[in-house]
């Protein structure tokens, strides 16, 4: 089954996104299940590297590598990172620029989308 996350939340005080992160990162783990995870508009930040969060809080970077490491698929909305001035060089790693073409075909190829 191949999943597809569309997360548009801010990294940090939505909790939609911190769930959303958290399902993709417990579904990237099942057998026979395929993840895909496409951030946009203030959902890019979540896939920054080097979070620095107070003691005990969560680090989404962390989380999304998670579904890196399960062989799941991370890509950044280029146009939402240039707007908040993201480059390529300070996202985690295992995540990419992509493309509304590409969110398209993931959307043409997902059994399920799940919009966060």
């Amino acid at each position: 089954m191949n999943i597809l996350f569309v997360i548009n939340g801010s990294a940090y005080g939505l909790d939609s996104t911190f769930n959303a992160i958290r399902l993709a990162g417990t579904l990237v783990k099942r057998d026979g299940v395929s993840v895909t995870i496409f951030l946009m508009g203030d959902g890019v930040t979540a896939a920054m590297q080097n979070q620095k969060t107070p003691d005990g809080y969560y680090k989404l970077d962390r989380m999304l590598s998670i579904v890196h490491r399960n062989s799941g698929v991370i890509e950044c909305c280029g146009t939402c990172m240039d707007a908040r001035g993201i480059s390529d060089e300070m996202l985690i790693e295992g995540s990419k620029r992509s493309t509304m073409d590409s969110l398209a075909d993931h959307t043409l190829a997902a059994d399920k989308v799940l919009v966060f």
